[in-house]
């Protein structure tokens, strides 16, 4: 049973699979540390994107999350700065 353990796991552990999983382990531990920094004293604003920046390294889905909170973050701080970030409608 054990040797059959072994050398299921030398043929099934390759680099790239070794890879993805410490990526998702250390990624998903920052991004679970920044979510709880949203309740607890730290900087979850800067956590938590730093996490999906980890997880992006091998999920496209994080990427996909990261483009989004930057773009709402984007719109956010142009708001709060007065900028327009589309066009005005036009006057009827």
């Amino acid at each position: 049973m054990r040797g059959g353990l072994r050398t299921w796991l030398r043929r099934t552990i390759t680099y790239k699979w070794a890879r993805r999983l410490v990526v998702a382990v250390i990624g998903g531990s920052v991004v679970l540390i920044g979510i709880a920094m949203i309740v607890l004293p730290g900087p979850a604003i800067i956590v938590v994107p730093l996490g999906l920046g980890i997880l992006g390294l091998e999920f496209a889905w994080a990427r996909i999350w990261l483009r989004k909170l930057r773009a709402t973050a984007t719109s956010v701080v142009n708001r709060v700065r007065g900028r327009r970030t589309t066009d005005p409608p036009p006057r009827a």
